[in-house]
């Protein structure tokens, strides 16, 4: 791994962090069907887990949305993001501790990014008995919905040190949306 020293800081080379492939779709209905089907599959999981905790309180009032809450932890794993704009672009940082690129797949539409990923966890018999696992699979669906339209042929994507950098930058205005913006 090529490091430099910047300032006292000591930082990789642009060319060894991880690049990610992009998915970009400037027009909705070009999303393949096999996402929205994902999607509607992942909300179907969360529907039926909610249910079955509703069901195991014996049903009632009032904990109807902490039931919804848990399903979707249960079934979906989020992990920390941070999302920041300036005036040319939004940039996503979100934590991926124990993910690699091969593990990523990442879509950008016209106002939001999607990232998915899924990792397993299974133990080797050849290092002998498991006393303690904490690990577990994780299943990321992760959607950022931005307040301004992006350039999704534009966006891109790293991976350094299990923190997936995303640059999405925005669409340029027409002048007629200057105009309007500046009134």
């Amino acid at each position: 791994m090529l490091i430099f020293s910047f300032g006292g800081r000591r930082l990789r080379a642009p060319d060894m962090l991880n690049q990610i492939r992009v998915d970009a779709y400037s027009d909705l209905s070009a999303i393949p069907p096999t996402l929205c089907e994902e999607m509607k599959a992942l909300s179907d999981t969360i529907r039926e887990r909610a249910f079955g905790l509703f069901q195991s309180r014996s049903g009632g009032d009032g904990s109807d949305v902490d039931d919804w809450l848990r399903a979707e932890r249960d079934v979906i794993w989020s992990p920390p993001v941070e999302l920041t704009e300036n005036e040319r672009d939004f940039r996503a940082r979100i934590a991926l501790p124990g993910f690699n690129e091969k593990d990523l797949k990442v879509t950008a539409a016209p106002e939001s990014l999607i990232v998915e990923a899924e990792k397993t966890h299974t133990h080797d018999a050849r290092t002998g008995g498991v006393l303690l696992c904490e690990f577990s699979d994780k299943r990321l669906f992760r959607r950022l919905e931005f307040p301004a339209p992006i350039n999704v042929d534009k966006v891109t994507a790293t991976l350094d040190r299990g923190i997936l950098l995303v640059n999405a930058p925005k669409a340029a205005q027409t002048k007629q949306a200057k105009n309007a913006a500046a009134r």
